[in-house]
């Protein structure tokens, strides 16, 4: 039956349709459903609505062909230079700093990073990857991790932005570094007299996704990079090529080990840069026991693979400042328009106490009062009463070590000042 009878026929127990490769559980399902009924076929390529022949992107045939016998692109000869005019030196240096041994042709030989052809001795697309050499970024040159610091929590303004170009072997590491760059580390509590500090979100777990993406990216699709983005709510990885077949992020706790570049990989595991085969994802898991207020997700949008660190604290922290803005202009509307048009002790008091926590001595001697001012008084009990401060010992009001701290609507209440000006 021709192509053109074929789709137009309508979708049932036998036929289907889809217009992109579809996810491995849908595709297993689908195959399953046939399996247990009178078998069926389905077509890639094919729009449902309107039914039209859309096609399926060149690379996935490529590399669907590729798993099909068993092999992968980074083990494919480079025709346009011998081995020998090849520059490696940055490698070279690298791999006998980082094992002890020499990467002589023998070693080389052995990691399949070079293959004898017609007389020659051709290095592999791994190989050109780690090079040094002009060729890698001739070959390659969206082989790169491409960082940024939005502000914010949507793409757009940068704080920070960084290319990774190069030896892809050290791309991983300068991500990393980066990455915590952009972290912040911070005290949570003490364990006795000793202080706990632990890094914003869960260092480890990333760090192990940075090394995934570069190890298991697809290397072969060209106008594809790998994307780190940090915002305000979350840290989002984004890796060509989707997740290997075999693999579940759902079940993080198995060992799951699946190997998209089989010569890179071994190169990487010799380099210390993989630890331990299927380690990653149980170190992740491990880690993230200890950030409940962060949600690990993933999904894979187009020919890509992504992971997203969100922090839910964030969000929480998000909304509660919209509801005390909320709560601010609300109920204290005449004071905000009041110090719009004219500072008074009211919001002068409230600045030093931001800056500093602070006893009623200590205000008054900042405000430049000789005393402490009944006027004052009035203004702090104004200030307690609409929760811009709070006391340090608050069930020791007459306490000789009382002090004023601001809150989170104080802090609110100055910004909206500041904002409006």
């Amino acid at each position: 039956m021709k192509l053109k009878e074929i789709i137009n026929q309508p979708e049932g127990r036998r036929l289907e349709f889809k217009a992109q490769m579809p996810s491995k559980a849908a595709l297993a399902k689908t195959i399953i459903a046939f399996a247990n009924d009178a078998g069926g076929e389905l077509y890639l390529g094919i729009q449902d609505k309107p039914r039209e022949v859309t096609g399926v992107d060149e690379e996935q045939l490529i590399e669907l062909e590729r798993q099909k016998q068993n092999i992968s692109f980074d083990s494919e000869p480079v025709y346009k230079k011998e081995f020998e005019q090849l520059k490696t030196q940055s490698i070279q240096e690298f791999f006998a700093d980082k094992t002890g041994e020499k990467l002589t042709k023998q070693v080389l030989s052995k990691l399949e990073l070079i293959k004898a052809e017609q007389g020659k001795t051709l290095p592999v697309n791994a190989l050109v990857l780690i090079s040094d050499d002009d060729l890698a970024h001739q070959l390659f040159p969206y082989a790169k991790i491409e960082c940024a610091r939005f502000k914010g929590t949507i793409p757009g303004n940068f704080i920070d932005q960084k290319s990774i170009t190069g030896n892809v072997a050290l791309q991983a590491e300068q991500a990393y570094q980066f990455v915590k760059r952009h972290t912040s580390q911070g005290t949570t509590d003490y364990t006795g007299v000793y202080r706990n500090d632990r890094w914003e979100y869960p260092i480890i777990a990333i760090r192990e996704v940075i090394r995934n993406a570069v190890i298991h990216r697809d290397y072969s699709m060209t106008g594809k990079d790998i994307k780190i983005a940090i915002f305000d709510d979350k840290i989002e990885i984004t890796s060509p090529g989707k997740l290997m077949p075999s693999v579940d992020y759902s079940d993080m706790e198995s060992g799951q080990s699946d190997i998209r570049n089989k010569v890179l990989a071994p190169v990487f595991k010799r380099l210390g840069i993989i630890e331990q085969w299927g380690n990653g994802l149980k170190l992740m898991n491990e880690e993230l026991q200890a950030y409940p207020e962060i949600e690990l997700s993933w999904k894979e949008p187009g020919i890509a693979f992504r992971v997203i660190f969100a922090n839910k604290a964030f969000q929480q922290q998000h909304e509660l400042q919209q509801e005390l803005q909320h709560e601010l202009q609300h109920e204290l509307q005449h004071e905000l328009q009041h110090e719009l048009q004219h500072e008074s002790l009211y919001s002068k008091a409230l600045k030093i106490i931001n800056i500093k926590t602070s006893s009623t001595k200590e205000l008054s001697e900042a405000l430049g009062q000789k005393s402490i001012s009944g006027q004052l008084k009035k203004v702090l009990a104004k200030l307690l009463k609409d929760g811009l401060v709070e006391w340090t010992e608050p069930d020791a009001a007459k306490s000789s070590k009382q002090q004023y701290k601001i809150t989170q609507k104080g802090s609110l209440f100055l910004n909206f000042i500041e904002s409006e000006k």
